[in-house]
């Protein structure tokens, strides 16, 4: 009931002000592009993105060949994690190739490979945002799946192609992404090979949900693996190592330490303010959960009373965030100078926030000092016996 219109008698206005709370998005869901000749087709139809909630029986559905049942097994002995699957065909002879396959494109209005990923939020209702295609991941599709995050503000966690580390470091100058994380090698369980992207997946998924988005994924031990592809020779307090040599070009090495291992917290990123993993998932979950968080206030009449009840909200999201370590500090607020008669007339306002992400304690250092002057508690002890 409109406030101006004439009325005679009694009415109860119901009023909408007052500070929402912000819940953060979903972190840990996982977009996997993968092949497989056999699986079920039902189950797994070409190109269209399914989700899987958790359910390892889907494994039974995956068939034998290809990519997606050895995925699928190396993210289930991490979590249960939510898994948008697209299920990509695999080449013959000429064309098209595995590659173009996985990238896919758009028939008929409908988006087909990696793009069908895009397409999750529409089809399922879910975002995802740890992305993948462990065992196809070559430049190209990499490439590709790197263009899909940073638009739907994903992780990548691909690996380096090269058979020696020198060659993965030469590899990893084709990247200048904060969505992208490769590692080398990969892993082994007995002796087949376990793609280290699918145990990433995995891993990261679970670490989302166990610890937080703000944890890296390096030295969390891994399960379902019993070796590793490649010699990494690795020492903790050594920089002299083939994992040394790995993190010094921002590619994350697999080690053997009370089990296997991540090790290396660094992104491809040409920016050092995004160099760690952790800070890329940082400002894409800020982002994200502070835009989503807010569809309510779009179209709402523009007022004083709207703006303080959206900054508090922001505000008492950043107290949390701090409260439980996920950053180490932030908060909003309104900047008279950017809005000003002629932008909020237009209907448009700017709220400012920043933030202080929590970075990874990458390098501990002890120093040490031999000194004498501990004697002096030695001959105490003596005399006063």
């Amino acid at each position: 009931m409109a406030l101006d219109a004439f009325h005679h008698g009694t009415r109860v206005v119901e009023l909408e002000g007052g500070v929402r709370p912000i819940q953060t998005i979903q972190t840990g869901v996982i977009g996997l592009v993968a092949t497989a000749e056999d699986a079920d087709a039902a189950t797994f139809p070409l190109n269209r993105p399914v989700l899987c909630a958790g359910d390892a029986a889907m494994i039974d559905k995956a068939g034998e060949t290809g990519t997606l049942a050895r995925a699928l097994s190396a993210i289930f002995e991490q979590t249960r994690p939510m898994i948008v699957i697209v299920r990509v065909g695999t080449a013959g002879e000429g064309s098209p190739t595995q590659d173009e396959l996985v990238v896919g494109g758009y028939t008929d209005g409908m988006a087909t490979g990696i793009k069908a990923l895009g397409a999750a939020k529409a089809q399922l209702g879910v975002q995802p945002r740890v992305l993948g295609a462990p065992g196809l991941d070559t430049q190209v599709v990499t490439t590709a799946m790197v263009s899909l995050a940073e638009q739907s503000r994903s992780m990548v966690y691909a690996r380096a192609v090269g058979s020696t580390k020198e060659a993965a470091a030469t590899y990893r100058e084709n990247f200048g992404s904060r969505e992208l994380c490769l590692h080398w090698p990969d892993f082994k369980n007995g002796a087949n090979t376990v793609e280290a992207g699918a145990v990433a997946l995995g891993l990261r998924a679970k670490i989302d949900n166990v610890t937080g988005w703000h944890k890296t994924l390096s030295n969390v031990p891994v399960n379902g693996v019993t070796g590793i592809s490649k010699d990494v020779s690795w020492l903790q307090q050594s920089m002299e190592t083939d994992a040394g040599y790995l993190n010094n070009h921002e590619i994350t090495a697999l080690i053997r330490q009370e089990g296997f291992r991540f090790w290396g917290n660094r992104t491809c990123s040409d920016d050092p303010l995004f160099a760690f993993e952790s800070f890329a998932r940082t400002a894409h979950i800020l982002a994200d959960t502070m835009a989503e968080a807010h569809f309510w206030a779009n179209d709402k009449v523009m007022s004083p009373g709207l703006v303080k009840d959206i900054i508090e909200g922001v505000n008492a999201k950043m107290r949390e965030w701090v409260q439980y370590g996920y950053l180490i500090g932030g908060s909003a607020w309104y900047d008279p100078d950017v809005n000003t008669a002629a932008t909020l007339s237009s209907g448009r306002i700017a709220i400012d926030y920043d933030y202080t992400p929590t970075p990874p304690l990458e390098d501990l250092m002890f120093r040490q000092r031999i000194t004498d002057r501990y004697w002096m508690d030695f001959n105490s002890a003596i005399l006063n016996a």
